[in-house]
């Protein structure tokens, strides 16, 4: 069985619940709705979450509320690290690209306002 963080999120479906449980805490027949994955599927995959500490789950008279525990995915974060900030340099540069091509377009449109100003005339 997955424990760690890591063989945990590489699915999918647990991808999604965590996702959703991101909002706050979800009882698994909403969680499975949204998913469009069955009730007992869901709830094998809410038992794989919790065993790795990803969930944790409170009962609530007749209802079991999973919520998020973001501990866990610590791992993750700190392994993805350097992929974020190669990819925070590249939207960087993507973002003075796209200023640049907004400047240009703008220094166009004023010229071309311009010159019609100028054609028309009084």
């Amino acid at each position: 069985m997955a424990t760690n963080a890591f063989d945990v999120v590489a699915d999918r479906a647990r991808r999604s619940l965590l996702d959703l449980l991101l909002a706050g805490p979800r009882p698994v027949g909403e969680l499975a709705r949204e998913t469009g994955l069955s009730q007992p599927n869901t709830s094998r995959h809410l038992r794989v979450l919790r065993e790795a500490g990803l969930v944790r789950v409170r009962i609530d008279a007749q209802r079991r509320l999973y919520r998020i525990e973001a501990a866990p995915l610590r791992a993750v974060d700190d392994w993805l690290a350097p992929y974020r900030r190669l990819w925070a340099a590249r939207l960087d540069a993507l973002g003075g690209h796209l200023d640049a091509m907004d400047d240009e377009r703008t220094e166009q449109t004023t010229k071309q306002t311009s010159e019609q100003t100028e054609e028309s005339g009084p």
